[in-house]
């Protein structure tokens, strides 16, 4: 498994929306991470609203509601839970 301190893929906590999607940029292309990503906003709404930490994997409908949220992370990601909440929505 990648780390971020190994890959040196670490950063002071961001004052800022538009330094926090920075990060969350330079994240996402050295960790190699294929999945899009969102950034939230400075308040951590949306990690409180859906109780996202631990880190963990949520598929969201077009009403906002959870179809699925898996285990804490990064061990607990299943993609077969994904890919069945993605079939049941499509």
């Amino acid at each position: 498994m990648r780390s971020n301190v190994r890959d040196e893929v670490v950063f002071a906590t961001p004052l800022s929306f538009e330094e926090r999607t920075r990060v969350a940029g330079t994240c996402s292309r050295e960790l190699k991470i294929e999945l899009p990503v969102i950034v939230d906003h400075l308040d951590d709404r949306v990690e409180r609203a859906y109780t996202a930490w631990p880190d963990r994997l949520y598929v969201v409908d077009r009403d906002g509601r959870v179809a699925y949220k898996s285990r804490p992370g990064p061990f607990g990601f299943q993609a077969e839970g994904v890919e069945k909440a993605l079939e049941s929505l499509f």
